[in-house]
């Protein structure tokens, strides 16, 4: 089964979807390891990993679609993807979705904010209007190649213009055609359930940790209606926390003892990382 059939189908199914987030191909490999489904990733934990920086639009489409492709080939399960705004009009969109295909990704997310875009957790965003967004959802529909790969319109409207209006332009995006609906920094579960009521499309919930979300289980969130619940930044906080205990344990007593439980040592990681498998492959060949 294709890659894009399978999220499709999971996307679709009656267990909601549970998508960690990778930043990497180091932690799309912990999350396959953990025996998740599927696997996101997105340009908050990119800026991160790639340029130390916060998620304020400053990487390219290239960018993006370089980290994604590596992402693809390090997994065998599907990865959904963040396409930011579609880096510009229409044509832009198409071709972003076309080289996001391109790179393997299962589905991917395009959004309603004004370019640059920033975190939508993050105050002082801008949002397109709404007949602009449609076109560009129809734009990223009529690019892609296969009819499965899951093309989610998300709206950042609700910090701007309020819920009625994140409302309103979720339940537009649905009409236009897109497959799955992310209204972005939802702030009470009243507002969770009108999202599931008035939005006749799969839904997506937005995990983060310290974000404006009440942060809800699986279960919790299935109930509420949603689809599928993302946690794009729990590797990168847990992965820069476990970073920065084990450099000041280094720094203050000159060696890592006293972190050693949070780590692999050289054979665990040996394993992990497919190193013995790469050992039988070579006696194939010599």
């Amino acid at each position: 089964m294709r890659k894009t059939t399978l999220f499709r189908t999971l996307v679709e199914g009656p267990e909601i979807l549970v998508l960690p987030g990778a930043h990497d191909s180091l932690t799309a490999r912990v999350i396959e390891k953990c025996g998740f489904k599927a696997l996101t990733a997105g340009g908050y934990s990119f800026s991160a990993s790639l340029l130390g920086k916060p998620d304020i639009g400053l990487l390219t489409m290239t960018e993006m679609v370089h980290q994604y492709r590596n992402l693809v080939n390090a997994v065998d399960i599907p990865v959904f993807a963040d396409a930011d705004t579609g880096y510009g009009d229409v044509h832009n969109v198409m071709r972003a979705v076309r080289k996001y295909e391109a790179a393997g990704v299962a589905g991917l997310f395009i959004e309603d904010q004004v370019f640059p875009k920033r975190c939508g957790h993050m105050a002082g965003k801008a949002v397109i209007p709404l007949e602009e967004m449609v076109a560009e959802i129809k734009a990223a529909i009529a690019a892609r190649q296969d009819p499965d790969l899951v093309i989610t319109a998300r709206t950042n409207a609700l910090a701007v213009h309020g819920f009625d209006d994140a409302i309103r332009r979720g339940k537009a995006y649905a009409e236009a055609g897109a497959d799955m609906i992310f209204v972005e920094a939802v702030t009470s579960e009243e507002q969770m359930r009108t999202v599931n009521r008035e939005i006749l499309k799969p839904t997506l919930a937005n995990m983060i940790e310290g974000g404006k979300t009440p942060l809800k289980t699986p279960q919790e969130l299935q109930n509420l209606g949603y689809a599928v619940v993302v946690h794009p930044c729990s590797l990168t906080y847990a992965v820069a926390g476990a970073a920065m205990r084990c450099m000041t344990e280094l720094a203050t007593h000159g060696t890592t003892a006293g972190c050693r439980e949070d780590m692999m040592d050289f054979d665990e990681f040996f394993r992990f990382i497919g190193a013995p498998e790469i050992r039988e492959r070579e006696k194939r060949f010599f």
